[in-house]
Formats: structure tokens, sequence, C-alpha cells
């Protein structure tokens, strides 16, 4: 027998949220994948320029749309009081896609562009660029091991998958703003295959982070989460996208020093 009750329909408001999560990432992977082929622009002083197709640039606001949408959805199930197992499973299928995959796919055109500024390097073997799928192998171990421990509601164990997700995400936003003028840095292979380890170790860590869900807002069980605020806010100002990735090493690094207060 089929239930039309209003409390079923209700459970299905945040279902959509978390779909439309999905959605957004699989338009960032359809942008990401369209990238084209310029890749450096030689100007007649001899300097050259790195010319980021703009699509993979939208596939990152794409990315942080998701995010956006994964917070909303989280919020309308406490608000509706209608979280459920299936919105559980269905929130880490979309954020495996959305922080998961999408973002590998970054990685993955961004060593191709690494290569490609060296002679011959646009026919670099596929074996130099595989290293990008341990982005998506990370975040499925993540969610998974999130699915079956019920104890990560006020403090994680690894890095969420989200974090990384817009972390990856802010490379090509950079690039594309010339932010900082880091844009060849992030196009080296060095930083690129340390990206890819440091970030599926800390996916896959059982290292204590802080939740950014609060239990009350006292400065006693709050003040990692009051000093990441703070300077998050200084940060994005100061430093634009480059604040992305500075946020998210001040998180872990905040999360390490107040690891008895995570909770």
């Amino acid at each position: 027998m089929i239930s039309n009750s209003p409390a079923r329909g209700l459970e299905a408001i945040p279902n959509l949220f978390t779909l439309l999560n999905l959605v957004f990432g699989c338009i960032a992977i359809v942008f990401i994948l369209q990238t084209g082929e310029t890749i450096v622009i030689l100007q007649q002083d001899g300097v050259s320029d790195v010319n980021l197709p703009e699509k993979i640039t939208w596939g990152s606001l794409c990315i942080f749309g998701a995010a956006a949408i994964d917070f909303l959805d989280g919020f309308i199930a406490r608000l509706f009081r209608s979280t459920s197992n299936m919105g559980k499973q269905l929130d880490s299928l979309a954020d495996l896609v959305s922080f998961g995959v999408a973002p590998g796919l970054i990685i993955y055109q961004l060593l191709r562009i690494s290569f490609a500024r060296e002679a011959g390097g646009l026919d670099v073997p596929m074996i130099w660029l595989l290293p990008a799928v341990l982005i998506p192998c990370a975040a499925a171990w993540r969610l998974a091991i999130f699915n079956l421990n019920d104890e990560q509601e006020s403090s994680f164990r690894g890095v969420p998958t989200p974090a990384v997700g817009l972390v990856i995400a802010s490379f090509p936003l950079i690039i594309h703003f010339q932010t900082l003028k880091l844009q060849f840095t992030l196009i080296t292979q060095w930083l690129l295959y340390t990206t890819i380890i440091l970030l599926s170790f800390l996916m896959v860590s059982g290292l204590p982070l802080m939740s950014m869900k609060v239990k009350d807002f006292s400065i006693r069980n709050n003040l990692g989460r009051y000093v990441l605020l703070v300077l998050g806010i200084v940060g994005a100002f100061a430093l634009k996208w480059v604040a992305v990735p500075a946020i998210f090493i001040l998180y872990v690094l905040l999360s390490l020093v107040f690891k008895n207060k995570n909770s």
C-alpha cells in the first residue's frame, strides 16, 4: 500500500534539494570536460600567459553552487524534521559526484595543462594523469565511512568531502582571475600531485576535525569555530579566491589545536 501522508511529502523536499546538488555536479562535469585546447598565449614581448578556457571556470562555480545546495538541504531537513536514511544515502551519492568526481576531473585537466606547457606535452601518457582519480576514490571511501559511523554529528573523522571539493574548485578560479599572480604556481605538476596525495589522505584519515554545527553559542565550546569564522571573513577580503585553500588549511590546523573541544 502506498502512503500519501504529509510526512512522506515533507521528506521529499530536502531530497529534491539533494538531487539539485547532483544536478549542479553533473553540469560541472560537462563544463570541465569542454575546456578546448587553447592553453598558453605567447605575447609579443616573449612572456607567456595562462589562458584557462572559461568553461572549466564555470564548472568550478557549479561546484560552489552544489556546496550551497548541500548546506541548504541539511538545513531544510532539520527545519521540516524530515531526516531519513534515504536522505542520508542520497546526500552521499550526490556529494560523490559534486565533490569527488567533478574536482577529480579538474585536477585531471590541470595536469593536462601543466604537461602541455612542455615540449611534446600534448602526447603525455595517460599514466601521468591517472593519479587524479584518487580524489573521487578517496571521496567515496570517506563518504562510505561517514554513512556507517553515527558518531560524526558534532565532529568529523577525516576531512569532509565538500571541503576538499571546494579547495580544488578554487584552483581554476584563482588561475582565471590571476589572484595574487598564482596562476603559474597552480599548474605545476609537483603542486598538483602533492595536492592529490594530501587531500586524499586527509579524507580517509581518522584526524579529529571540527563540524560547524553548534550545540550552543558559548565561546568556551566554540572558540575554534569563532576564530575560523573571523579569520575566514578577513581572508575572503584580503586573499579573494586564494582564501578558499587558506581557510581550508586554517580549518585543519584549528581542528587539531582545539581537538578536545570539537564535540
